[in-house]
């Protein structure tokens, strides 16, 4: 199995499966003299462990992130980063009774059509946990982008029919509305009815989708370069290549199909001797490239596939059957939630790959 590396300069490779003795990524090109802990990793993974809340899987993972190489006396040498979380919940009795059955909306039938072989056991590699050693990295690299004073966000905007209303211009306060919150949610109102669409979902043994919104403050002009690596190409490749996505977009996005151009052209304006645009609808790059105004997007991610109801399907040797997931199954009601942190340190791994490769542009 090939292509489990992303990054250019700043690298990562995760390896491990979801019901395997640990998970786990290797970090090559980070910059040394970053300061960094097993702490400030851990933190991060907390956001992404699921069991936190009744609105998430139920299975109940520390996801202590263990630094094996890389760091010495608290900063990074310049060295691989090795870090290794250990599995510890995995219950792969559950998955016993259906490991023959082709599961709706799961990757084991393309598995087995590509490799001839699935490791059934929770998805194995194809599971979500591996995004726990995403997050893991995605902490080195936000703590390397703090030096250059670039702020990251990410939260749910919108799950199902619900749509968070967000006061882009107040962000006084933005992170902990945004983490005190069990949806990551910065609107509270919008957030009690979101509530009550999962637990009506979750009663009714279904599930639902939502959109995660990212957000970079700071971001200094001139990152992304112009043909194949666009920093909205790259954004997209990170975001898109997460487990449960559907849906990718920078700026006003799909809503740019219905506008004109004097109504999305950004026009430029000076503001305290700087130049910057006076609106947004680009998101934050032109051609490309940042312009150093908001770096703003969303990632649209299904609903979740393991859900209660009674599914047609068929065998992995094609005979029909029922799929009915086992009794004690866990699983998320609405993926979105636990994929917030997740966008996030996939938006801090692309930024911290494009400043370093902006470094090697010119004099």
């Amino acid at each position: 199995m090939s292509a489990n590396s992303f990054g250019n300069i700043f690298k990562i490779t995760t390896w491990g499966e979801s019901h395997g003795k640990a998970i786990g990524v290797v970090i090559d090109g980070c910059p040394a003299g970053i300061e960094i802990s097993e702490a400030e990793i851990n933190q991060a993974l907390a956001l992404r462990a699921p069991g936190k809340n009744p609105h998430t899987s139920p299975r109940k993972e520390s996801d202590q992130g263990e630094i094996l190489s890389g760091v010495f006396e608290g900063r990074t040498t310049g060295a691989p980063i090795c870090i290794c979380i250990r599995n510890h919940d995995a219950d792969s009795s559950k998955y016993e009774s259906i490991k023959e059955l082709l599961r709706p909306g799961h990757a084991n039938f393309t598995y087995l059509e590509k490799y001839g072989l699935f490791d059934y056991r929770g998805g194995g590699r194809s599971s979500a946990r591996e995004t726990a050693a995403r997050v893991a990295a995605g902490a080195v690299a936000s703590k390397f982008l703090k030096y250059f004073g670039i702020e990251l966000y990410a939260y749910i905007k919108q799950i199902h029919s619900v749509k968070a209303n967000i006061d882009y211009e107040e962000r006084h306060g933005f992170h902990c509305r945004i983490y005190e919150n069990p949806l990551f949610c910065p609107d509270a109102e919008a957030a009690k009815t979101m509530v009550d669409l999962i637990e009506k979902a979750k009663a009714e043994g279904d599930s639902l989708g939502g959109v995660v919104e990212f957000l970079a403050i700071g971001l200094p002009t001139g990152l992304g370069d112009p043909v194949y690596q666009k920093l909205e190409a790259n954004l997209a490749y990170a975001m898109m290549s997460l487990p449960a996505t559907k849906g990718f977009e920078m700026g006003s996005g799909f809503k740019s199909a219905g506008m004109k151009g004097s109504e999305h052209n950004d026009l430029f304006i000076e503001v305290e001797g700087k130049i910057q645009t006076k609106t947004n609808h680009a998101g934050g790059t032109l051609g490309g490239i940042s312009t150093g105004m908001p770096l703003i997007g969303r990632v649209a991610f299904k609903p979740t596939s393991s859900i209660a109801m009674k599914q047609e399907t068929l065998t992995a040797s094609g005979k029909p059957a029922n799929f009915t997931l086992p009794i004690g199954s866990r699983h998320d009601p609405c993926v979105a939630i636990r994929a917030v942190p997740v966008v996030s340190a996939m938006l801090a791994l692309v930024l911290a790959d494009a400043v370093l490769l902006n470094r090697c542009v010119r004099l």
